[in-house]
């Protein structure tokens, strides 16, 4: 029987199973399939909290949600199409998020007394047998059993060969969506080049999959979903923490200055660590410490000696930071802080995503100790960020935090990326000899930005002392009297306010240029914004959309334009956190939508909230 062919618009799926059964690399060879078809895409990884947690249970669950489509996306989808479930604990976890009528794929020896139990059904309830998925399409398929009779021929043992399941799984799929297997084996070839029987094991259940869906008069219909309309260009699909590293090896490129990266290992930001080693051909160095202080101050050190110094982190790192931070606040030196946040307070949900650390960059330091804080929306975004993040350190002088989080981090995304010759170069000014109006040096005599110059050690006659202790004005001496630390609280805080006049104008992502409702918001929640708004606007609502990547300073426009709005929503996934700063620096009564669930806002939220301000 040949396959009915059907042409779709949109598709999410969601592959779940135990950790270690390979969902995300399943999640990630399927995205980059979709990818190179230039198939407009977002997805969400889900990982379990624990290392390790027992097979089979609850806590033990790892997802990976893929959306594909021939329009532009901007979310991984509220609800999926099709479900994966590779046990019973993965389809309980998982079955809310399924639409009524959605495909269920399940691996049937999931599902025996053992599973269901780990999985805390009641004894003798099985989902795949009691009628609980009626409403459902569900396609049962023994796929332990069929990975080892297709690698019956080889030496490997059980074990090694139930490893081979999620490629079984993934060639299902790829015959389900009407694709080609050549880049997941391009991918094998280069992965396992030097362990053949793996190499081999995978191709061969991988082919299984799909020739077992090909065979099999059950499944009568494959699926196709057409190419987006895109801009013209080359594209890649990309993740956050990959955006964000290359940003930085960009901006050390367009300075002309090496990048250090000073860190220690932290979810969910040690991919970023990962990234940056992989690239000493750039004249990247990195630094693994022993602890989160000896990163940041290492980092530190890197910046005095005339590098970019980087740090690397989450919300509990950044909090063991903060001394250090201040000490960069102090010396007015320049520094990038990479805060990728997670669910707290303390070790908190550390796989989880929250936009958790906002008021902690605002205010989180002992003394009057401002700094800049940027944000990224996107996977692709943390790019454009990342490169920005460095030009301000370096052009202002200052200590940096970029914000993006778990959600931003591991989400994928395609990404136009640019070439080299379309990057703008970020201008760099050593003070290398005294001026002559000077006859010794003064290392916090400032420019009209009020920003002190930048001396390397060493440089002959700018010979100058750095260290904690209050600076007195312009001679950078050791200061203790009362109307000087003012003065330069003063002045370390207009620096930073000095910003606004250099960084882009608040712009509207979407909508009037005024109206009822303007829904402001910043990080990750951007594409659940986005993609509200369209909606509601398509409806005939005076809703606008306008999105923050400069938290401090605020663009210099950003009051006018809130106040031509007769209502402002700021929806978070924190408690409220952007919206008490909107409240004491605009005085206005912007109401907030707060989810602080682990997971990310979804369309269907914002949609039903704005309406009720409407």
């Amino acid at each position: 029987m040949t396959a009915k062919q059907e042409i779709l618009q949109e598709v999410v799926i969601k592959f779940a199973g135990d950790s270690g059964d390979g969902m995300q690399l399943t999640g990630s060879q399927f995205t980059n399939n979709t990818a190179l078809l230039g198939i407009d895409l977002a997805t969400f990884p889900d990982f379990p909290a624990e290392i390790r947690a027992p097979i089979g249970t609850l806590p033990g669950v790892s997802g990976y949600q893929l959306r594909f489509s021939s329009d532009l996306i901007y979310t991984p989808g509220d609800e999926c199409d099709v479900l994966v479930a590779m046990n019973a604990a993965a389809l309980k976890v998982n079955l809310n998020a399924l639409k009524k009528g959605g495909i269920i794929i399940v691996n049937v020896d999931g599902f025996d007394a053992k599973n269901l139990r780990l999985a805390n059904y009641t004894d003798g309830v099985n989902p795949l047998e009691d009628h609980s998925l009626d409403n459902y399409e569900v396609i049962k398929m023994d796929v332990t059993k069929m990975t080892r009779e297709a690698l019956k021929d080889f030496t490997m043992g059980t074990k090694e060969k139930d490893r081979a399941k999620n490629m079984f799984v993934l060639g299902f799929l790829y015959w389900m969506y009407n694709r080609d297997m050549d880049n997941t084996i391009q991918f094998f070839k280069e992965k396992f080049s030097k362990k053949p029987e793996i190499l081999e094991s995978n191709i061969k259940a991988l082919q299984a999959g799909y020739h077992y869906a090909d065979t099999t008069e059950t499944f009568s219909s494959r699926f196709t979903v057409s190419k987006a309309t895109m801009q013209p260009g080359t594209y890649r699909s990309i993740m956050g923490n990959q955006a964000l590293a290359y940003g930085l090896i960009a901006a050390a490129d367009k300075s002309g200055l090496p990048l250090f990266l000073g860190s220690y290992p932290i979810t969910p930001a040690s991919d970023i660590l990962h990234e940056l080693s992989r690239h000493k051909n750039f004249g990247i160095k990195t630094f693994q410490a022993e602890d989160e202080i000896a990163a940041v101050t290492a980092a530190i050190g890197a910046s005095y000696g005339g590098s970019i110094g980087v740090t690397t982190t989450s919300g509990p790192g950044m909090a063991l930071k903060t001394e250090a931070m201040g000490l960069a606040v102090m010396l007015e030196i320049p520094l990038v802080i990479c805060d990728i946040q997670r669910g707290g307070p303390s070790t908190g949900l550390p796989t989880k995503t929250e936009q958790s650390d906002l008021l902690q960059a605002y205010y989180g330091r002992n003394g009057e100790c401002p700094m800049p804080v940027i944000s990224a929306s996107t996977p692709s975004d943390c790019f454009e960020v990342a490169f920005e993040a460095v030009r301000i350190a370096i052009q202002h002088m200052t200590p940096v935090i970029l914000l993006s989080d778990g959600y931003i981090a591991n989400g994928a995304e395609p990404w136009k990326f640019p070439q080299s010759n379309e990057l703008p170069s970020i201008d760099i000014h050593f003070k290398t000899a005294l001026e002559s109006t000077e006859e010794t040096f003064q290392p916090y005599l400032r420019n009209e930005k009020g920003v002190r110059p930048w001396v390397v050690p060493g440089t002959p006659g700018l010979e100058h002392r750095i260290g904690g202790l209050e600076k007195q004005d312009i001679t950078g001496n050791i200061s203790y009297d009362p109307d000087n630390h003012q003065k330069m609280v003063q002045i370390r805080q207009q620096k930073v306010d000095n910003i606004a006049a250099f960084v882009p104008k608040q712009t509207l992502d979407s909508g009037p240029d005024s109206g009822k409702v303007l829904v402001l918001g910043w990080g990750s929640t951007y594409g659940a914004i986005k993609t509200a708004c369209k909606e509601l606007q398509q409806a005939g609502h005076s809703v606008s959309h306008a999105h923050l990547r400069y938290i401090r300073p605020f663009p210099s426009n950003l009051k006018e334009i809130i106040s031509r709005f007769e209502k402002v929503l700021i929806p978070e996934i924190n408690n409220g956190q952007l919206i008490k700063i909107i409240r004491d620096q605009f005085l206005v009564d912007a109401k907030g939508y707060h989810k602080i669930k682990g997971v990310p806002i979804t369309k269907g939220e914002l949609i039903e909230a704005i309406q009720e301000m409407l």
